[in-house]
């Protein structure tokens, strides 16, 4: 019964480090994109559900920790990218109680074996324990933030598909690379390449935030400079002095209709080609 279930982890496994690392590299929101993140998903909560059970049955409380964290992650980072700038359900209070839950059991597994006379506890030194407590726990922080707020758009939406997807990306590349690293020739021990592996999802994760967090100043400043250029050239106070007031309201329309279709093309967003200015005269 355990061979074809950890046939199916290896493969599932497998599939998701190269779909995962793949999907990194290709451009974000296209349709590429997708169907590799659709077989990544798939994948990875094959990995995870299959890791749990067979932790369950070897009694490897680590591993059903570290499965079940997983399988949670990618779960929710797939229903932010799908559900898009909408509002929280009743579903995502449900799924706080993983992270809360998770976090607790890892904090206090961690105090044992830091209390232990070995120094362990299921065969784990305090480390790791409290490394995925941490991350249990800024994935509960994030989930209440969002639940307060009632919806997640824009960049915090984008960084928390992100993170939570490169850190299931990086449960598959290590449960590969570090956990069966004896597959692997020597030279690639002795180097640390499988190291690297490991924790190049971690890498790439941070430079995906960076670029994302710094896209969106910049964004920012563009619309701010483009502004101003918008408001010296579309500014309707040129209008002739001594004009007639029917003629000051066709003046300043013209002006303002000339001063958008002369806007920089590079302003983010996009203008009406045609601005309708009502008839005032008479009023």
């Amino acid at each position: 019964m355990r061979s074809p279930i950890l046939l199916v982890h290896i493969i599932a496994g497998t599939l998701g480090m190269l779909s995962g690392f793949i999907a990194v590299f290709l451009r974000k929101g296209s349709r590429r994109h997708g169907l590799v993140g659709d077989v990544f998903v798939v994948s990875m909560l094959t990995l995870s559900a299959t890791g749990v059970f067979l932790a369950i049955l070897k009694s490897q409380t680590g591993n059903i920790l570290g499965g079940s964290i997983t399988f949670y992650m990618v779960t929710t980072a797939w229903i932010t990218a799908r559900r898009g700038e909408g509002k929280t359900r009743l579903f995502d209070w449900v799924l706080l109680a993983f992270p809360l839950t998770i976090a607790a059991f890892e904090v206090t597994y961690g105090l044992e074996a830091a209390m232990s006379p070995t120094g362990l506890k299921f065969d784990y030194p305090p480390g790791p324990f409290f490394f995925m407590a941490v991350v249990a726990t800024l994935a509960a922080v994030g989930d209440v933030r969002m639940l307060v707020r009632g919806s997640i758009s824009g960049t915090q939406r984008l960084a928390r598909h992100l993170w939570r997807m490169c850190f299931g990306l990086f449960i598959a590349a290590a449960s590969i690379f570090l956990a069966r690293a004896h597959l692997f020739p020597v030279f690639m021990r002795k180097t640390g390449m499988l190291a690297f592996l490991s924790f190049l999802p971690v890498i790439l994760m941070i430079f995906w935030l960076i670029r994302v967090r710094f896209a969106k100043a910049y964004k920012r400043t563009s619309m701010l400079d483009g502004g101003e250029a918008y408001s010296r050239t579309a500014s309707p106070l040129s209008v002739s002095s001594g004009s007639t007031p029917n003629d000051r309201w066709d003046e300043a329309g013209s002006s303002l209709r000339s001063g958008l279709h002369a806007a920089p093309a590079s302003l983010p967003g996009s203008f009406p080609d045609r601005v309708e200015i009502g008839d005032h005269r008479g009023r």
